[in-house]
């Protein structure tokens, strides 16, 4: 028979259930930075593994020492990311008189009327919009400092997140063995085979996916980078990094890229005229990015994800177009470990089911 100290006692339970759900959600708001640094360390690790298992099984290294070859090659690859930015701040920063906010909006001024003048001598409308937008005159130019100062407030603690990462990064690679037999300590005894020979499948697949991740970023940088310098766009380098690095995000990602060349390339020849060099060096380079594009999202992604974590490319295409409607880019970006974690724990967990078995049958 349920009482009123019954539902009294069941209310008071609820509410500290609540209470402590949302101490536990303040302390992991509080400490996101740490839950950052270790998100990135376990993707470094899964990356590092095969660089290590590579130097210990083909060139006989002992494990500490395999260890420190293969954070080394991290530190290297970081650091040659950092040097390759560095032509790229020192000449924007004299081109574009980045610390001057007078200077840009002198540019950007001149770019506009640039802009006008040809749609004028081509009888267009459009021009007379343009003037009667004033665009210039709706663009807060005083706030560019402040984005700056964010910028370099970033930089900063770029260096202690660096650190820190690389620092538990190590000892994720030295000590993985002995993480495992924590976790065998842990976990119950029931599912023990269960659940290590999810996180040996996991391992294995998220491994070969962050692996083909980087191949397909380094295919569509080099393509990019080809693209640049044919129509000879300063800092090809730099800039096809950068694009490349967006196409993290799927399907978005490359818009974003190819905006991005089309404005630096129209700055890297501002001063130039428009018609006859701004405006043809833009559209080629977009023609240019939007044949890699093309290339990268029927050809190389589809190959080399599917390939990596079992997919079909269908199967994956849906999942991130799904996980985007649902949870946005960063959904998109999750999509594909998550997905691939959830079907693994699955053909473990529930093997008769038949929508499972359908969707693991190559894992």
């Amino acid at each position: 028979m349920i009482t009123s100290k019954t539902i009294s006692n069941g209310i008071l339970r609820a509410l500290l259930t609540l209470v402590f759900v949302s101490l536990i959600l303040f302390f992991f708001y509080q400490i996101q930075s740490v839950l950052i640094y270790l998100v990135v360390s376990f993707i470094l690790t899964l990356i590092g593994n095969p660089i290590l298992d590579f130097f210990k099984k083909r060139l006989k290294f002992n494990h500490l020492f395999a260890t420190i070859t293969t954070l080394f090659i991290f530190i290297l690859i970081i650091f040659g990311f950092i040097m390759m930015f560095i032509p790229l701040i020192s000449s924007q920063g004299q081109n574009l008189s980045l610390l001057n906010t007078s200077e840009i909006e002198k540019n950007i001024i001149q770019l506009i009327n640039q802009l006008t003048l040809f749609l004028e001598s081509h009888q267009i409308d459009s021009s007379k919009l343009l003037k009667e937008a004033n665009i210039t005159s709706k663009i807060n130019f005083n706030s560019i400092p402040n984005f700056l100062n964010a910028i370099l407030g970033t930089i900063s603690s770029f260096g202690m997140g660096l650190g820190s990462v690389l620092f538990i990064t190590f000892f994720f690679l030295k000590d993985r063995l002995m993480f495992i037999i924590g976790a065998k300590k842990l976990i119950p005894d029931s599912h023990e085979d269960q659940i290590l020979n999810s996180l040996e499948k996991i391992n294995h697949l998220l491994s070969r996916y962050f692996i083909g991740l980087l191949l397909q970023l380094f295919i569509v940088f080099l393509l990019y980078l080809i693209v640049l310098i044919i129509f000879g766009v300063p800092n090809a380098l730099v800039i096809a990094f950068l694009c490349a690095v967006l196409n993290i995000i799927p399907y978005i990602g490359p818009l974003i890229a190819s905006f991005l060349a089309a404005i630096l390339t129209m700055l890297s020849n501002l001063g130039s005229d428009f018609q006859s060099e701004i405006l043809p060096s833009t559209i080629y380079v977009l023609i240019g990015f939007w044949i890699v594009q093309v290339i990268d999202n029927n050809l190389s992604q589809p190959i080399i994800f599917s390939k990596s974590v079992s997919s079909h490319p269908l199967e994956i295409f849906l999942v991130i177009l799904i996980a985007g409607f649902l949870f946005g880019i960063l959904g998109m970006i999750v999509a594909v470990p998550l997905y691939t974690i959830i079907k693994v724990i699955g053909k473990e967990f529930f093997p008769e089911n038949k929508i499972i078995q359908l969707l693991t049958k190559d894992i």
